[in-house]
């Protein structure tokens, strides 16, 4: 009925998702929002198309200016695009000296610059420009609106005017611009990732009926979860990769959950002869409260991305953990019900018989030989961990955060191929323009012809800018638009100096013309935006780190092992971002995951992974170490229970590690490298938390403080709400009434 609600409304509201990222607090948004109400013309999307010739020949010839002259009017005639030459006939430019013309030539030693303005019988094509060798022309123009507000026919209609010259037998070719085009943010990678988790799921429960039932849960709450996001997209602001996030979360911690609970109700059939049903409850009731805390720390650590107060970050977050908390529910309501459906055939006749003649393997299996090896060479293991994984962070102090561009596309897709003409043709800067706005500061607060010329002038003066235009001069007179093209790319270093040189109050120009300069674009924006994410992330690491003490110090009763998960969680974060920067930075094995070029990762990529991770490291620590503690409280003591514990619970740990990393791998091969990016960061964090971290590292920590590892003051002790995450008094409860003894070998396995 859920499910029927969702795909209703679905129906009815459509799907609403852009790819524009809101900075609130920013210079650049404050800048565009400024044009919005001051001069709504000249505050929308900027956009790009590329004219090439034949090899080796020219674009200016009488049929090609023709052919080129047209598009671009049919372009100018839609109401949503913005003609610079009317706008700026309207704000009376020409009493500047036509600064378009003039700035053409360097003003810094009279050197000409390698393009030209597109000439027709001697007057210049508006917004188009001629490289030297007449070989490629760009066409840049602006829309009046965001490009997630235009009509979904204004950029098909752009597309088909422009393409139109590769049909006239001009012998053009026309390369859209990457903003024209939608890029799908998911491929058909993500079904490996099933694949490799059906198979997991198969070898660790043994039946095709126990297997399907953490894959049928997982599928119905992704479905939920991402149709309800794609739902409710028309009521809130969504980026496109905010359904992609849910769904590979969403099937991660799905199949997880049910996977413990299924696993644990298996094992009480085998090991302790229960019917089905019997130990389908019990399963609820005790593997489900660690399911209940696991899949609480993931939404904490999700929504506690609200006090970054990033708009956009602040819907992912929301709607990922929202698919959790519907996978959770699934997993405590429905996943019970389905196993009272199965019944008996939840265990096959081949895996009750070999549970009955090998009942004493799991003991001697290879986890036992692992962790006693593990508890024996402790000290080694654990310098070894901590001299590793410090080794795969050091590429973080390296870290460069940002928007992945056309600079970073592969080879083959018309985004890279537009982005390397335009940069072989009239330099990196092209491909990101900035738009200024210039207010007067003086008495009469008007912009007056000569100081704007003067303006204009000066501005392409400095050593890092390519070419200045003036775009016009709001109807009050007191604010003018203009466009200038930096000489390096987009994610330079050198461009953001050049944003912080034109915003500078104190800066020459702006003492000179007595203005305040605002600086904006979507470089601009980028720029901004990865700023105050880096500026946000040490504050929301430590908004995890806190949270972190405090659940795991309510669900454990311990000071040592919260202080523990936690170093062990800063080290494999840490660890994972190195990796991911000398893959995606650094380009280390680009071939192998698919992508050419390497570049700056995802801006907003380490506090979203972050939580995530966190999240689900805890899962983990929760599901190992209450295994350790249950072994602990009964009876077990020292390195005995830290054996015991994990050989009980290692088994699903791995399994649940395993889909993970797989569903989350899937993702890798994605069109979209903010998709890569994500899902490799994701796929590296976990195998590293759950396979070097909590499997390796844990029990050898928890081997040197013995005993003393569940130390708790008992002031803080009598303070404290017993959780009771492992099942403990619910087990008690059922052993009292079956007549047992409740000795711990008869504990139920993870």
């Amino acid at each position: 009925m859920i499910l029927g609600t969702v795909l209703a409304m679905l129906g009815v509201n459509g799907i609403h998702v852009s790819s524009e990222m809101r900075i609130e607090g920013t210079e650049s948004q404050k800048v565009l929002d400024q044009l919005a109400e001051e001069l709504p013309e000249a505050s929308g999307g900027q956009a790009s198309v590329l004219f090439m010739a034949p090899d080796g020949e020219r674009l200016d010839s009488p049929e090609r200016l023709t052919s080129i002259t047209k598009a671009v009017n049919e372009v100018y005639s839609l109401d949503y695009v913005i003609n610079p030459a009317k706008l700026a006939a309207e704000a009376g430019a020409s009493a500047t000296g036509n600064p378009q013309g003039d700035v053409t030539k360097q003003a810094a030693g009279g050197e000409m610059p390698p393009y030209g303005p597109l000439m027709v019988n001697g007057v210049p094509v508006p917004g188009v420009m001629l490289s030297s060798d007449g070989s490629v022309a760009l066409f840049q123009f602006q829309f009046t609106v965001q490009q997630m507000s235009l009509p979904e026919s204004v950029p098909d209609f752009v597309i088909k005017a422009v393409t139109a010259v590769e049909q006239d037998g001009s012998g053009i070719t026309a390369l859209p611009g990457d903003s024209l085009t939608t890029k799908p943010s998911l491929g058909s990678t993500e079904i490996i990732g099933l694949v490799v988790a059906a198979t997991v799921l198969l070898m660790t429960l043994g039946s095709v009926v126990a297997a399907g039932l953490p894959l049928l849960t997982a599928i119905l709450g992704v479905a939920i979860s991402v149709g309800g996001a794609f739902a409710i997209s028309s009521f809130i602001h969504m980026s496109d990769i905010t359904p992609a996030l849910a769904l590979m979360v969403g099937l991660a911690v799905g199949i997880d959950y049910s996977l413990f609970i299924v696993n644990r109700q298996r094992r009480m059939i085998l090991d302790q002869g229960l019917s089905a049903r019997e130990a389908a409850s019990r399963s609820v009731g005790t593997a489900g409260s660690a399911v209940f805390f696991a899949g609480l720390t993931v939404i904490i650590a999700l929504c506690g991305m609200l006090v970054i107060g990033i708009e956009f970050l602040s819907a992912m977050a929301l709607v990922a953990a929202a698919s959790v908390l519907i996978n959770v529910l699934i997993a405590l309501t429905l996943l019970p019900a389905l196993l009272g459906l199965v019944g008996e055939r939840i265990c096959s006749p081949k895996a009750r018989m070999k549970s009955s003649v090998h009942a004493d393997e799991a003991s001697h299996g290879v986890a036992h030989r692992w962790v006693t090896g593990v508890l024996k060479y402790r000290s080694l293991v654990i310098i070894g961990v901590i001299a590793i994984l410090g080794a795969a962070a050091i590429p973080v102090a390296k870290m460069e955060l940002g928007i992945p561009s056309g600079a970073t596309a592969n080879l083959d897709t018309t985004a890279r191929q537009s982005y390397d003409a335009i940069s072989d043709s009239f330099g990196e800067g092209f491909n990101g323009p900035l738009l200024l706005v210039a207010e007067p500061k003086g008495s009469s607060g008007k912009v007056a012809p000569e100081m704007l010329y003067g303006l204009v002038q000066d501005l392409q003066k400095h050593e890092n800018v390519s070419l200045v235009t003036l775009m016009g001069v709001n109807k009050t007179g007191d604010m003018a638009i203009i466009s200038l093209i930096p000489k390096s790319g987009p994610t330079d270093a050198a461009t953001k100096n050049l944003v912080q040189d034109l915003r500078a109050t104190d800066s020459s120009i702006a003492q000179t013309y007595d203005v305040t300069i605002g600086v904006t674009g979507f470089t601009a924006i980028n720029i901004d935006m990865s700023s105050k994410l880096a500026e946000a992330f040490p504050l929301y690491v430590g908004i995890i780190v806190i949270l972190s003490l405090i659940i795991l110090l309510l669900v454990f009763r311990s000071v040592i092992v919260p202080i523990k998960a936690t170093v062990g969680f800063l080290l494999s974060v840490l660890a994972t971002f190195g990796i991911t920067t000398a893959v995606y930075q650094w380009g280390w094995l680009h071939s192998l995951f698919g992508f050419d070029t390497g570049g700056p990762l995802l801006s907003f990529m380490p506090i979203m992974v972050t939580g995530i991770l966190y999240g689900l490291a805890m899962d983990y620590q929760v599901f190992l170490v209450s295994s350790m503690r249950e072994s602990f409280v009964h009876g077990h003591k020292g390195t005995e229970s830290v054996i015991h514990g994990y050989d009980q619970a290692s088994r699903v740990v791995l399994a649940a590690a395993v889909i993970m990393v797989s569903v989350f791998a899937g993702f890798i091969f994605a069109p979209d490298i903010m998709i890569k990016q994500i899902g490799f960061a994701l796929a590296v964090g976990i195998l590293i938390d759950a396979i070097i971290v909590r499997m390796t590292l844990v029990p050898a920590v928890m081997a040197v403080f013995g005993d003393k590892a569940w130390w708790l003051p008992k002031w803080l002790d009598r303070m404290l709400p017993n959780l009771d995450v492992e099942g403990d008094k619910l087990i008690a409860e059922l052993k009292a009434k079956d007549g047992t003894d409740g000795l711990p070998n008869a504990l139920p396995a993870q």
